[in-house]
């Protein structure tokens, strides 16, 4: 107790040393939380926009859909299903039907393949918030004959809000699939790819038109957390038997995964030199620190002080600023990262046209959660305490008559 009394008393004789130590550790403990926060960010905005609009957290599907994704291996949903569904687990929070396929779209003058996406709008707003993405007219009502398109498919056919479109192809078993619906509404879907081509209906107008009624080639379920995603699956394998097929997002989106897996390298890499530099900035302080005390501590030694109590003192002394910069760094990050998280960057220029050709929106989300915190506090804090030994090693190998003489 008495060391450590000493060494906070040391700690504060030269506030301006103190405190330039403790900025350089502060400074990168907010560092290392931006860039992390923002790798972090990214991967998760990526899977959520892509389970959210596209393959869903978990999906239910028939065996041989996967494989040959036509209508022909769809599969009845009906009440039963559904409630089978909702009680296989307690942490699952919703599901949403759909129906998809492939037709040929046309307006007036152009026509283009559309992705036909037939939807619950309530339970399809529930996963991933669709009514806040229309920017034109309204959608349609359940069984109303009238279509929502993606904006960027619109300008494609050159059609707008109030305008007739065709839809022309293929139903289930073979049946001829065609029919002409008002365009009630032109959505921004998030993902340019689906944005050029997408298509909704709802539910039963979409079954109606594939000669489908009552059927579904996928039920998404999400879970109340992503982490609950692996459990759900295996109590919906149980309790659905070998009709259906339970896949997760990593098995529905292997290309995105290894994309992330990627671009975590890289950002390890980028952390590792982080690291150095941070490292070598910390050195720097605590060798300038320790040069400017030495013929204190030879006067110490001197008078008859030992040299592990000397050591000891000024190991407390780096620990505890070492400690003050990490706490410091944590409170002056949390701000930052949460106006961030709450106010993504827009990426302009060359960099949101490669966002875009990715299929992602020109952001750069942020991450926010307390393990980014303990993570990046733990190891600057462990790179200081390593660091904090040189002092140490000096005073152990201190020639006190040279010291004295400085």
């Amino acid at each position: 107790m008495m060391y450590l009394k000493l060494a906070w008393r040391n700690i504060w004789r030269n506030r301006r040393r103190t405190l330039i130590t403790v900025s350089s550790v502060a400074f990168a403990v907010v560092l290392s939380l931006i860039l992390e926060s923002m790798s972090l960010g990214s991967h998760e905005h990526m899977i959520d926009v892509t389970a959210q609009f596209h393959t869903g957290y978990l999906q239910i599907q028939d065996p041989l859909f996967e494989d040959e994704p036509f209508l022909d291996n769809t599969f009845y949903y009906d009440e039963a299903l559904r409630n089978t569904i909702l009680n296989a687990h307690p942490s699952i929070d919703y599901i949403a039907p759909r129906i998809e396929t492939f037709l040929l779209a046309a307006g007036d003058l152009q026509a283009r393949g559309a992705l036909v996406m037939g939807i619950d709008l309530e339970m399809e707003h529930n996963l991933n918030r669709l009514k806040d993405r229309l920017i034109e007219g309204r959608f349609f009502e359940p069984g109303e004959e009238a279509a929502v398109l993606g904006a960027g498919l619109a300008r494609r056919l050159n059609v707008e809000v109030g305008d007739t479109l065709a839809m022309l192809g293929q139903g289930r078993f073979g049946i001829s699939a065609s029919g002409l619906f008002e365009v009630a509404g032109l959505m921004n879907h998030p993902l340019r790819e689906m944005d050029n081509q997408i298509v909704y209906f709802s539910l039963p107008t979409a079954q109606w038109l594939l000669s489908a009624e009552d059927y579904v080639t996928t039920i998404l379920v999400t879970p109340d957390e992503i982490r609950n995603t692996d459990p759900i699956a295996e109590s919906l394998r149980d309790a659905l038997g070998s009709k259906l097929r339970v896949l997760t997002w990593p098995e529905l989106m292997p290309e995105l995964l290894q994309g992330i897996e990627f671009d975590k390298i890289q950002m390890y890499i980028m952390m590792g030199i982080l690291y150095v530099v941070i490292g070598f900035g910390l050195f720097g302080t605590i060798l300038t620190m320790t040069l400017e005390r030495m013929k204190e501590f030879g006067l110490l030694l001197s008078v008859g002080m030992q040299r592990f109590q000397l050591s000891g003192v000024i190991f407390m002394e780096t620990l505890i600023i070492s400690l003050m910069g990490v706490l410091s760094g944590s409170v002056l990050g949390f701000p930052i990262l949460l106006w961030f998280y709450h106010n993504p960057v827009e990426l302009r220029g060359d960099m949101a046209d490669v966002m875009h050709d990715m299929g992602f929106e020109a952001i750069m989300p942020f991450y926010l959660h307390p393990d980014i915190f303990i993570t990046q506090a733990s190891i600057i804090f462990v790179l200081a305490f390593f660091i904090s030994l040189y002092p140490v090693i000096r005073v152990q190998t201190l020639n006190i008559l040279e010291a004295s003489r400085k």
